[in-house]
C-alpha cells in the first residue's frame, strides 16, 4: 500500500481519487475549496497542503490552470516548500510548458523527484480508471510510481526528460481540438445538405476516418447534450497554450488558429461552462443551421 497525497478534487480529481482508494492505497486529500472534499469515501481530509504532503510516498495534483498550480506549488506552505525529498511528486495538470519547466527545475534544486504527467481523457475516463498518462522525467522515478499511475489509467507513456509530458499533452490536445472543429464542420454541412445526422454518424463510425471523439461527441450532438465532462473554457485555455508552444518552437499551427477563434466566440455566447463540444453550436449558428436540442 502506498501513501498518497492528492490535491485537486475537481471534475477529474474526484474520479482519480476513487480509483486510488479502490486500488488499496492510503489517500489523503486537500482542496482549495474544502467543500469539494466532502463525500469522498475512504480518504483522509487534510487541513493544509503541508499536512497533506508530509511523510507521503507520492504527491499527485491535478489542477485547472497555471494560476492554480502556482498557488498550490510555489506559494508559502505549498508543495515545493513542504514536501520531503523521499517523496515523488507528479503534476497531472495541463499547464504551460514554461511553468512545467519551472517545476522540474525547482523540485530538482530541492532534491525532490518530480514528474510532469498530464492525462488524456475526461470525466468518464477519470472515473473508470481509463485515462492515458504521458510522462516526462527520469525513468527510474516513473518506475517507483508506475503502479500508482496504472491505477488511474489504461496506459502510461514515458516521453523522455522533464517537460516532455507537458509538451506531448499540448500536441495531443491540438488533435482533440482539430477533431471537434472538423466534426462540427462536417455535421453542419451534412445537415445543410439535407442528410440525416444519425445515418451520417453510422457511416463515420465504421470508416477509415472514424474516431472515438467523433463517436462520443457525435452521439451527444444528436440529442443536444453539451453537459460538461471537459469544459469549453478549459479548451480555450489549452488552445492558447498550444499557440504559445508553437510560437516558441517556430512551428505554425493554423488549424489551432481556427479552433481558437471558434472557442472565443463560444465563450462570448455563454458556452464556456458547457462541454468543449459546444463549439459545434457556434459552427452551426454561423451557417444558419439548426442542430438537435435537448
Amino acid at each position: 500500500m502506498t501513501s498518497i497525497a492528492f490535491i485537486g478534487l475537481g471534475t477529474m480529481g474526484r474520479g482519480m481519487v476513487g480509483n486510488l482508494v479502490q486500488a488499496g492505497h492510503d489517500v489523503t486529500v486537500w482542496n482549495r475549496n474544502p467543500a469539494r472534499a466532502e463525500g469522498v469515501d475512504g480518504v483522509t481530509v487534510a487541513g493544509s497542503i503541508a499536512e497533506a504532503v508530509t511523510g507521503r510516498d507520492v504527491v499527485l495534483y491535478c489542477l485547472a490552470d497555471d494560476a492554480a498550480v502556482e498557488a498550490v506549488v510555489f506559494a508559502p506552505g505549498g508543495v515545493l516548500e513542504s514536501v520531503g525529498t523521499d517523496t515523488v511528486v507528479a503534476d497531472l495538470s495541463t499547464i504551460s510548458v514554461g511553468l512545467s519547466d519551472r517545476e522540474t527545475a525547482a523540485f530538482a534544486e530541492r532534491g525532490v523527484p518530480f514528474l510532469d504527467a498530464p492525462v488524456f481523457g475526461s470525466k468518464g475516463e477519470a472515473a473508470a480508471g481509463g485515462l492515458w498518462i504521458v510522462v516526462g522525467g527520469e525513468a527510474a522515478v516513473l518506475d517507483r510510481v508506475r503502479p500508482v499511475l496504472e491505477a488511474l489509467s489504461e496506459t502510461v507513456h514515458h516521453l523522455g526528460a522533464g517537460g516532455s509530458g507537458a509538451r506531448m499533452k499540448l500536441v495531443g490536445n491540438l488533435l482533440v481540438a482539430a477533431q471537434l472543429q472538423a466534426l462540427g464542420d462536417a455535421l453542419t454541412l451534412a445537415r445543410a445538405a439535407g442528410l440525416d445526422l444519425a445515418r451520417v454518424l453510422d457511416v463515420v463510425s465504421v470508416t477509415d476516418f472514424r474516431s472515438p471523439i467523433f463517436d462520443g461527441v457525435g452521439a451527444s450532438v444528436l440529442v443536444g447534450d453539451y453537459s460538461p465532462s471537459f469544459a469549453l473554457d478549459l479548451m480555450l485555455k489549452d488552445a492558447r497554450l498550444i499557440q504559445d508552444l508553437a510560437s516558441t518552437v517556430g512551428a505554425p499551427v493554423p488549424a489551432t488558429d481556427l479552433v481558437e477563434q471558434t472557442l472565443v466566440t463560444a465563450v462570448e455566447r455563454g458556452y464556456g461552462n458547457e462541454n468543449a463540444s459546444a463549439l459545434i453550436k457556434v459552427i452551426a449558428e454561423r451557417a444558419g443551421v439548426q442542430l438537435p436540442t435537448a
